[in-house]
């Protein structure tokens, strides 16, 4: 009887340490935040922060209608299955190694690795953004990507600057900002994200936060962060407690806008109005649905933005790598292609992981078989 008693107890000491290094894993992945009085102290001076409800305010309200939900099944549990909406064929991509980047960047380029993460080159100078190699959840075996990414995160060329929109999973990835962290590297983020970073391991001289309509300079390169309507959070505490960006990078010859993930609003206007107009600008086109309407771009609010932004070449992102809606993997990007043409706005969709100079290198329609 002792001998059993010594295995049961061996068993539940197992079960103890396994569900402890699963939460402290998971604590991780969530990262450290701001406390509440350090954002009321910090933050309250912006109109856009609440201190009564203690969360940053999208400019626009979301609203979410799950009775109006298409598709399927919106509830949590299948970000675990492998998706339905998933192609049916590996996606095509140019591998990439570190020996395919030239040791000085680029005045102009881009490469797209899947989802929202880019490298742009600009004035000789690499940009990263939002980049996540692997799944988007905080661990394994959540929201999967649907195939490998181009590049891995070790084989990253030397990287000036890393911009990061906003918090989610699919934005920001813990061990990518640890791989990056010892390295000669810039970290832009939103207001309270820095803390997320910091506790990851990056030094606090390497971080910037920025709010709605602030700029930093480097070099020639001039960024700033501008309004979304959307929101942010890693878990189910933390909604809104850091803030979301797009980005306006202008360089010396090429004005570039970014739109992280956002609904459609007046920000749009009003940043072609005063930024613009722009060169390129990479705007997202998938996860919409009409159960939550305001929190993604519909195919034909991309367009409105497009038009909205006075920008000559559209560069769609967001796409092709995650299931975060409810609809067809390449319902989005077809329906975006068509409406473009229709209203002779120029678009370019490359392979993951080719290198494109926007306006210049062609590119095909490689999402059909």
């Amino acid at each position: 009887m002792k001998r059993k008693y010594k295995v049961i107890l061996l068993l539940v000491a197992l079960i103890l340490i396994s569900i402890g290094g699963a939460g402290y894993y998971i604590s991780r992945q969530i990262g450290e935040m701001d406390s509440s009085e350090e954002r009321n102290i910090k933050y309250s001076k912006y109109s856009y922060y609440s201190s009564d409800i203690d969360e940053f305010v999208s400019p626009e309200e979301l609203v979410y209608y799950p009775e109006q939900t298409t598709g399927g099944d919106p509830g949590f549990l299948r970000f675990f299955m492998s998706s339905p909406n998933a192609p049916e064929f590996e996606l095509p991509k140019h591998t990439l190694t570190r020996k395919d980047f030239s040791e000085t960047p680029s005045d102009y380029a881009a490469y797209w690795l899947g989802h929202s993460t880019v490298i742009i080159e600009l004035d000789g100078q690499r940009i990263l953004i939002d980049p996540v190699f692997e799944n988007a959840g905080p661990f394994p075996g959540i929201t999967r990507r649907f195939g490998a990414a181009p590049l891995s995160r070790e084989e990253l060329p030397d990287i000036d600057i890393v911009l990061i929109t906003h918090d989610h999973y699919d934005h920001l990835e813990m061990a990518t900002m640890q791989f990056l962290a010892d390295k000669d590297v810039q970290f832009i983020a939103p207001l309270s994200v820095g803390t997320r970073l910091r506790g990851w391991g990056v030094p606090e001289r390497k971080v910037t936060e920025l709010g709605w309509n602030q700029s930093i300079s480097f070099g020639s390169l001039n960024i700033v962060a501008c309004p979304t309507v959307h929101y942010s959070g890693r878990s189910n505490n933390d909604r809104n407690k850091t803030l979301w960006v797009s980005y306006v990078i202008r360089g010396e010859e090429k004005n570039i806008y970014w739109s992280g993930d956002t609904g459609y609003g007046d920000h749009f206007k009003e940043i072609g109005d005063h930024y613009g107009p722009f060169d390129l600008a990479f705007v997202e086109i998938d996860a919409w649905n009409r159960g939550w309407p305001n929190t993604h771009l519909f195919p034909n609010e991309v367009i409105q933005v497009s038009q909205d932004l006075n920008t000559k070449l559209l560069f769609p992102i967001h796409l092709g790598t995650f299931d975060l809606a409810l609809h067809p993997w390449d319902e989005s990007i077809d329906r975006v292609v068509n409406l473009a043409s229709e209203e002779n706005i120029k678009i370019v969709i490359p392979i993951m992981g080719q290198k494109v100079i926007p306006g210049i290198t062609p590119t095909t329609k490689w999402w059909i078989r």
